[in-house]
């Protein structure tokens, strides 16, 4: 039996990964997991009353795109939170979650050469695992671009040789970044939308994170490239309900770009997608429209940023996030600090090397820990606190 060549050199998954390193060991203390993203706050009460309002949808094939009231709603929201209009039958559809997205653009979108030679799509290194995979699943070269301290934790793509963009096709920006809670400024959006325009690639723009932040509203890529007059097809947003509401199991994502960009992802989709169930695009249309559980979830990540900066304050190297809801730890080695936490405290994180592409010793987030700041506060507190007391210390 045969095999595919092109995922042979994956390496094993973050979280499988993380199991191999800890769970043939005994935890130190009482268990506090502070490794998956998974939003632990309340979600607006009212959602499961929505769905079950609406359950004899569950009986129909959902629309592929999203249904007209859900496509509206997102729109909407698009238009109150970056002041851009969009057309919800042409510029907009629903997603099963953006992980489903941000692998589809580029099966939907990137040629199969660039100049005559392999295609290069550019990747953020640490980065969400989904870039990398969706890379190599179009043939791709993934050119994984050092988001590090020394270009403020976000990649500085306009530094690669000419022949690296002269061969790029897309290039994937997270802002907010997961995980260094870096935040693109209006400044990087106009440099990035002018090498887009003239090395002719597009921009693949996953902003998930987007509604939580500490002071200043992240500025979005719709809403600079509307100011720049970009054309509408270089520019691909991704968005869900996953963070900014707390459901990540409702699985509401979206996509929004050009008309003909969202023309070719509808189409693929048609033939391998999985719309979400009517029932739910109901409930995520009440909960895309509604911004008062938005603010209240935004306040408790707030009192959390100043929980983190309490604890640190004094700790050599670490960098307060703008955005998000992970801190990125300075440690000598993230695999090894990992397993100590575990053995000594009970305390899981993430090594940011499972996150990074790389040599040894070339690996950006070699020298990194990841901490989701996800659980109720009085936990966090205690989380952070044997932390710090365990490895900084």
């Amino acid at each position: 039996m045969n095999f595919p060549e092109r995922f042979s050199n994956l390496p094993e998954y973050a979280f499988p990964r993380l199991r191999t390193l800890l769970d043939h060991h005994q935890p130190g203390g009482e268990v506090i997991h502070m490794t998956i993203g998974a939003p632990m706050h309340d979600f607006p009460k009212w959602v499961p009353d929505v769905i079950m309002e609406n359950a004899a949808g569950f009986q129909g094939y959902p629309p592929n795109e999203g249904s007209p009231e859900l496509r509206s709603a997102i729109t909407g929201w698009i238009k109150r939170r970056y002041g851009v209009s969009l057309d919800p039958d042409t510029n907009v559809m629903a997603l099963n979650g953006t992980r489903e997205g941000l692998y589809n653009a580029a099966m939907a979108l990137c040629p199969e050469q660039k100049n005559g030679e392999k295609p290069v799509i550019l990747c953020p290194n640490p980065f969400y695992q989904v870039y990398m995979v969706a890379s190599l699943s179009v043939r791709a070269e993934p050119v994984f671009v050092p988001a590090t301290a020394a270009t403020d934790h976000l990649p500085d793509y306009a530094g690669l040789p000419k022949d690296a963009l002269n061969r790029t096709v897309a290039a994937y920006i997270c802002s907010p970044a997961n995980p260094q809670g870096a935040v693109a400024s209006r400044d990087y959006w106009v440099e990035l939308i002018q090498l887009a325009e003239t090395y002719d690639f597009r921009i693949f723009s996953d902003e998930c994170y987007s509604e939580i932040y500490r002071d200043e509203v992240p500025t979005g890529v719709l809403t600079v490239a509307q100011e720049l007059g970009a054309d509408p097809e270089r520019i691909t947003l991704f968005n869900s309900l996953s963070k900014r509401s707390n459901l990540a199991g409702l699985r509401s994502g979206l996509i929004a770009g050009g008309p003909e960009t969202i023309k070719r992802v509808k189409q693929l989709r048609n033939y391998a997608g999985a719309p979400l169930p009517l029932p739910l695009q109901a409930a995520a249309a009440q909960v895309w429209a509604d911004e008062v559980h938005v603010i209240e979830n935004r306040a408790l990540y707030q009192e959390k940023y100043k929980i983190a900066d309490e604890v640190f304050a004094g700790v050599q190297g670490y960098m307060p996030p703008e955005a998000g809801f992970f801190l990125w730890l300075p440690v000598e080695n993230g695999e090894e600090t990992a397993l100590k936490l575990w053995q000594e405290t009970g305390v899981r994180v993430l090594p940011g090397a499972y996150l990074s592409q790389g040599d040894p010793g070339q690996n950006p987030g070699e020298q990194f820990i990841r901490v989701a700041m996800v659980a109720p506060k009085t936990e966090l507190w205690r989380g952070l606190i044997t932390l710090r007391d365990c490895i900084y210390s």
